[in-house]
């Protein structure tokens, strides 16, 4: 698998950690039982899918300014 193929899949199950993680600390806040660490459980998803989102945002960009060079190195 591409390294492109498989951030992208990657985004897609930290996505669903990050959920889970939102979902827990909702829990609870709801039972009063919140610990700080349980705020923080979200966090790290939260940064990994900014930065594999960030790539993946990127890619279409990189491609185009790709595809600019290789233009005026041919001409």
């Amino acid at each position: 698998m591409s390294l492109n193929k498989w951030l992208r899949q990657m985004h897609r199950w930290l996505a669903i950690a990050f959920t889970l993680a939102v979902l827990v600390n909702i829990a609870a806040v709801v039972r009063g039982q919140q610990a700080v660490w349980v705020g923080l459980v979200a966090l790290l998803p939260l940064v990994l899918l900014l930065l594999t989102g960030l790539y993946l945002f990127a890619l279409p960009y990189a491609a185009k300014w790709r595809r600019v060079e290789l233009r005026a190195d041919t001409e």
